[in-house]
């Protein structure tokens, strides 16, 4: 994992709402995100951390599955068994593990700031029973490896085998890589509470790995991802309102230390609000009563745990840039898609199509302010420009709009400050400061023979709207929303 650049601790009560336009019950979690100030002295050390985490992130999707880095990520907390323990959150794995007590984590000096993590374990195994070799949850986490095979490596006696019994045999230990990191953890099952007050939500059985020893990694992960023992899958398998449905909204904040104080919720269940219509074709776009744009989910059947859209194009301004046919669709070796991820920063591309959309934005920004390139050798980000003179209003003159354009005619509008940032560079070692915009898309780098998505959605781009999973009718929703609002709505 990269260094720790900002931090979603999501210090939780959960809430269980009853809303009143709506006979289903909704979790909801409030994220709250805080910068270090300490590490981060100027934005351009900020900016180079991000970047640097992104393309890194984005280099380890095309390989294993693996959990948020460090400072672009959201954890969050709940109650297993009798202890309250924090995990991170992420999108792109499907498995539940945390650290247990005695619980060695190698090469885990400097990874994050436990301070900054409340309840990060590990975890004293109490009322937890371990998972036996002949349980479904086993052979999950074994690549659906046959019980048979699972209770043999866990030593039943043949005679039992042939009996079909063996169930007070544990499910043998599983190894899991991460991009840097790896651990080895069992299967266990407890009750998980998601709820730290009255009425508690309780799901009984609950399968996590336990992990003593760690490579690299020492926060668990709660896996979001489409495996069968993945959060959501878990949730749905008692209540499927809940499991088959969640959203996150997160506050526009562009690194503003006031601003990322302020509280995103993350909701799990679908919430009907007032006035809600059927769904609708307006213009081009599919849109719910709701507000949703909607785009399908994508099937892979190589890296089936990450959420896949299509994206068939990028406008900026007027100029519609087709996307490569890799970006629009997954082919029979598991290559191509984009992958909607919340826990990467920035938005990857391929480099074709980077150079193509960049092209297009340096020819309406470029021909009015100066390029930085000292500033894009500093951030990792680019193109930079010196936005001198005119003012904001100057500024929202030149940067020209640019849309998404998703599969299933669903174009996405982008707010200008979700992929243009202006801040102040320099002032340190005698420089004068100058107003800086950065274009916060990345190249995402020749990929070689590697397979995976060909392009990554961020979570900078995600910022000011409700992005909804909506795994029963298997599709990805967008809509543009006042997070704090909403937030203080549902609540």
């Amino acid at each position: 994992m990269g260094s720790p650049v900002f931090l979603i601790a999501i210090t939780i009560t959960f809430t269980i709402l009853h809303l009143s336009s709506s006979t289903s019950s909704v979790l909801v979690f409030p994220l709250t995100h805080s910068l270090s100030n300490s590490r981060y002295s100027t934005p351009s050390h900020l900016l180079k951390s991000t970047s640097t985490n992104s393309a890194a992130r984005f280099r380890r999707h095309r390989q294993v599955s693996l959990p948020l880095n460090p400072g672009s990520d959201y954890t969050l907390s709940f109650t297993l068994g009798s202890q309250t323990i924090s995990l991170y959150m992420d999108t792109g794995s499907d498995v539940v593990w945390l650290p247990c007590h005695p619980f060695e984590c190698m090469l885990c000096e400097g990874k994050y700031n436990p301070a900054a993590i409340p309840n990060a374990g590990p975890l004293n195994l109490t009322s937890a029973k371990p998972v036996t070799c002949k349980s479904p949850a086993c052979s999950a986490v074994h690549s659906s490896l046959p019980s048979s095979d699972l209770c043999a490596i866990a030593n039943c006696p043949l005679d039992e085998l042939e009996t079909s019994d063996c169930r007070k045999f544990s499910c043998p230990a599983f190894y899991y890589a991460y991009g840097d990191g790896s651990l080895i953890a069992k299967l266990y099952q407890d009750n998980l509470s998601l709820s730290l007050s009255s009425p508690d939500f309780v799901l009984k059985d609950f399968t996590f790995g336990c992990a003593h020893t760690a490579l690299g990694e020492p926060i668990g992960v709660a896996g979001f991802g489409r495996g069968a023992l993945s959060m959501p899958a878990q949730l749905a398998r008692s209540s499927p309102e809940i499991g088959n449905y969640f959203s996150y909204c997160l506050v526009s904040h562009s690194f503003d230390d006031n601003r990322v104080r302020i509280q995103s919720p993350l909701i799990l269940g679908r919430y009907k609000s007032a006035g809600e219509n059927k769904e609708k074709q307006s213009g081009e776009n599919q849109i719910g009563g709701d507000g949703y744009v909607y785009t399908p989910m994508l099937k892979n059947k190589k890296h089936p745990y990450f959420y896949y859209v299509g994206l068939d194009g990028v406008s900026v301004g007027r100029k519609r840039i087709p996307a490569p046919e890799s970006l629009q669709r997954i082919d029979g070796k598991g290559n191509g898609g984009m992958v909607v991820d919340s826990g990467t920063t920035y938005t990857m591309l391929p480099p074709e199509f980077y150079n193509s959309v960049v092209t297009e934005f340096g020819k309406r920004v470029g021909s009015v302010y100066k390029r930085a390139g000292e500033v894009e050798d500093r951030t990792g980000l680019g193109p930079c420009y010196y936005m001198t003179g005119g003012g904001d209003k100057a500024a929202a003159g030149v940067v020209p709009p640019l849309l998404w354009h998703f599969a299933g005619n669903s174009s996405v509008v982008m707010p200008r400050r979700n992929y243009f940032y202006e801040f102040l560079d320099g002032g340190d070692d005698g420089k004068v400061k100058r107003k800086v915009g950065c274009l916060m898309l990345m190249n995402g780098g020749d990929v070689g023979e590697s397979s995976g998505p060909a392009g990554l959605l961020g979570n900078y781009q995600q910022q000011g709207f409700e992005v909804v999973y909506d795994l029963e009718k298997g599709r990805v929703g967008f809509a543009r929303r006042k997070c704090a609002s909403l937030w203080k709505n549902l609540n």
